[in-house]
């Protein structure tokens, strides 16, 4: 079975506010996991490589718990950067993303399963997109 993931970082000033929004799907179009997490002051760019960890790290522990199984994940970003970066088609310059890259690479070598990372545009990935922004919203 394949999974898809769906990630959004939101940053308000970048730097500024931030948040992310990460929902899993089977590939029949069931909601597995829908979560949002308010990040204090990052960069957009921060925000974007947090969402995807965080949506790996849920996945992980959904399989650990015997709730999904699947051979194949297929993860859905807004993030132009992120997903040409860990596709190996960019370098990643800065040092804090590097920290955040590697992370994210570790996350998927631990998987053990087909993985792949593809740009989608934001219309596509709304749902991770307002969960991103309402983790800022909700903020006082």
């Amino acid at each position: 079975m394949t999974i898809h993931g769906f990630t959004d970082g939101a940053a308000r000033g970048n730097p500024g506010p931030g948040g992310i929004g990460i929902v899993l799907r089977s590939e029949s179009g069931e909601t597995l996991l829908k979560e949002k997490k308010y990040l204090g002051k990052v960069t957009n760019n921060v925000a974007e490589y947090s969402a995807l960890i965080e949506c790996l790290l849920q996945f992980t522990e959904l399989r650990a718990r015997n709730k999904i199984s699947c051979t194949r994940l297929v993860m859905h970003s807004d993030s132009e950067l992120m997903v040409r970066q860990l596709n190996g088609q960019y370098k990643v310059k800065d040092r804090e993303l590097k920290k955040l890259y590697d992370k994210v690479r570790e996350l998927i070598h631990g998987l053990q399963i087909e993985f792949s990372i593809m740009h989608v545009p934001r219309e596509l990935n709304r749902e991770a997109d307002a969960l991103a922004n309402d983790s800022i919203d909700e903020q006082p």
